[in-house]
C-alpha cells in the first residue's frame, strides 16, 4: 500500500513538473518573439556607413547570430611630412594622409542574448587584428558592451562603436597590451605593425592571415 502512495505521488510531481515545463517553454517562446520583433525593427532601421555591411549565415530565420563586416576607408592616420620648397619650412600635407586599416575587412560575430536589450550583444572579431583594443582571441574591449550598456542602445550603435575603433584606438584601455604600448610609446612602429599584420605577415611571434 505504501508503495502505491509512493507511486501516486511520484506521478503527481512528474505531472506538475511537466505542467511546469510547458509553461516555461510557452514563456521562452513568447520572450523570443518579443526579442524577435526587436531585432527585426533594429536591423531593419540600420544606418550604417558604406564600408560596414552585415551577414546572416544561418539564414534570416535566425537573427541572434549575424556577422558585421568592416572595411575603414578613415581611421587612424600615420601623416607623412614633406618640405615646401617655396618657403623651406615643414607642412603637413593632408594628400599624404593614409588610414592605416583602409584596405583591410575585418569581421564581427554578433551573438545576441535572450535578454536583449537589457544585456549588450555579445561580439567577437574572427579577423586577427594588431589592435590595442582587440586581442588576438578576438575579444573586443568596447565601453558599450560593458557597464556603459544601457536598453536604449541598439545594434546600430555598437556596429559604430567597433567602426570607430579603427579611428581611435585607445591605448588607455586595452586587452592587447603589447600592441597598447607600442601605440602609446613609439607610434610609427605601430603603424608599421598594423601594415605589416594586415597585408599577412609576423608581428613578433604572432602571424597575422592577409585581411585586405
Amino acid at each position: 500500500m505504501q508503495m502505491v502512495d509512493h507511486l501516486s505521488e511520484f506521478r503527481k510531481q512528474t505531472a506538475g513538473e511537466l505542467r511546469l515545463h510547458r509553461i516555461e517553454l510557452a514563456l521562452t517562446k513568447r520572450e523570443l518573439h518579443v526579442i524577435f520583433g526587436l531585432l527585426l525593427a533594429d536591423i531593419s532601421k540600420l544606418n550604417l556607413p558604406k564600408s560596414c555591411s552585415i551577414s546572416f549565415p544561418n539564414g534570416n530565420d535566425d537573427l541572434m547570430n549575424f556577422e558585421v563586416s568592416i572595411r575603414p576607408d578613415e581611421g587612424y592616420y600615420c601623416c607623412f611630412m614633406v618640405v615646401s620648397l617655396a618657403n623651406n619650412t615643414n607642412k603637413c600635407s593632408t594628400d599624404l594622409l593614409l588610414c592605416i586599416f583602409s584596405g583591410g575587412t575585418f569581421l564581427f560575430y554578433f551573438q545576441v542574448s535572450p535578454t536583449y536589450p537589457h544585456e549588450a550583444p555579445k561580439v567577437k572579431c574572427k579577423t586577427k587584428v594588431y589592435h590595442p583594443n582587440i586581442d588576438l582571441e578576438g575579444n573586443v574591449c568596447l565601453n558599450i558592451l560593458r557597464e556603459d550598456w544601457k536598453p536604449l542602445l541598439n545594434i546600430n550603435t555598437v556596429i559604430y562603436g567597433l567602426y570607430h575603433l579603427f579611428t581611435e584606438p585607445n591605448y588607455e584601455d586595452p586587452v592587447n597590451h603589447d600592441a597598447a604600448a607600442v601605440l602609446r610609446d613609439t607610434p610609427k612602429m605601430y603603424e608599421s605593425n598594423v601594415r605589416r599584420a594586415t597585408y599577412g605577415g609576423y608581428v613578433g611571434q604572432t602571424y597575422f592571415q592577409r585581411c585586405i
